[in-house]
This record gives C-alpha cells, sequence and structure tokens, in this order.
C-alpha cells in the first residue's frame, strides 16, 4: 500500500465544515421549522445525547405521523440565567434524557408546495438571522400536540450561533474547523430534568 495512502486512512482529515461534519453524523430528522408565515426546510444531525428519547419525543400526536413541521411558538433570550437552566437540564437528563443537534439547510424543492398552505419556503440563514437578531433560542414543546399518558416530553431550543452553541459544538465534536456556516444548534431536554 502506498505509504501516503496509510496516512491519509490512519490520520483522517479533520471536517472544515459544518456540512463535511454533518456527513459524518447520523441524520436524525428531515423537515421543516416554521416561524409566522414561513417555513425553512431543515437537516438535523445527532451530536450527541439519546438517540432513543430524540425518537420519542419527536412526534406529531395531532397529526398521528410522522413530525414534518416543528413550529417555533415561542422565544429564549438567551441571558445567563437561562443558559444556566438548559445546561442544568443537559446534565440531569442522562444519557438518554437529552439530544444536542446540528441543523443545517436541508433541500429546497421549488416544485413541491410548502408542508401548509399560506407558508413560504425560505432558506435556514433568515430563521438564524431572526433569532441572532432578537438574540433569541427558539422553542417548542414536544411531542406535537403533546406527551400521551405517561409518555415522555420534551422541550426543543433552537440555539443561532453564539458563545453557548458554540461551546455545545466544540464538547461534542471537539474537531470542529470553520464554524461560519449558517447552523443551528438543537437542544431537546426531558421535561422532568
Amino acid at each position: 500500500m502506498d505509504p501516503l495512502r496509510r496516512r491519509r486512512e490512519a490520520y483522517p482529515r479533520t471536517p472544515s465544515t459544518l456540512s463535511e461534519c454533518a456527513t459524518t453524523l447520523t441524520k436524525a430528522w428531515h423537515g421543516h421549522f416554521t416561524l409566522k408565515n414561513s417555513c425553512f426546510p431543515t437537516n438535523m444531525h445527532l451530536l450527541e445525547g439519546g438517540s432513543g428519547f430524540f425518537h420519542s419525543v419527536m412526534k406529531d400526536h395531532q397529526a398521528k405521523g410522522k413530525l414534518t413541521q416543528l413550529k417555533i411558538a415561542q422565544r429564549l433570550r438567551m441571558d445567563k440565567t437561562r443558559l444556566n437552566e438548559v445546561t442544568r437540564r443537559i446534565k440531569h437528563g442522562g444519557s438518554e434524557g437529552y439530544a444536542v443537534l446540528l441543523a443545517l439547510q436541508g433541500p429546497i424543492d421549488r416544485e413541491s408546495p410548502p408542508p401548509e398552505a399560506g407558508l413560504q419556503i425560505r432558506l435556514l440563514r433568515h430563521l438564524v438571522t431572526y433569532l441572532r437578531n432578537k438574540e433569541a433560542a427558539g422553542v417548542i414543546s414536544l411531542p406535537v400536540g403533546g406527551a400521551k399518558e405517561g409518555g415522555k416530553g420534551g422541550m426543543l431550543y433552537a440555539f443561532p450561533p453564539c458563545d453557548f452553541s458554540q461551546q455545545l459544538l466544540q464538547s461534542a465534536h471537539r474537531t470542529l474547523g470553520n464554524l461560519d456556516e449558517e447552523h443551528l444548534v438543537v437542544v431537546i431536554v426531558n421535561d422532568s430534568a
């Protein structure tokens, strides 16, 4: 075997972009974030936490089917007290009580209609810019339609690039390079944590 090839295989190249990093992660969800009259095609990739927990709360009990749309109904102001509470809930959730995901632009199919009448399909960067300007994370209660009796419930927080989200990214995937690509870091925590 060629010595250079052997070295490349022994020391694989560190992903230099978030999109490259995403190719090494498990794609956990594809759908749309929605806010007001806009929807944003998104792919989410699991960085750390429990995939079982993730799949147990990513349900739509109203539509009785696969969850394809996450409606941001509230915002969480990104002040120190609130971010400390999210961190506490991650730590107390245990391995199956939280999930941290990387959300990137999903494919846009201009031919297919939006997931709901009256919604305009937009690039994810517009949602990132909106949340960044508001200095807030988007908040979604899961599962959609509420938890069934005895079932798990959770809260989803979609963070734009900020010190807090960058710390989560770096701790989950220490070898990341350029973080300039538009993205959200999504944290899902157990309601009872």
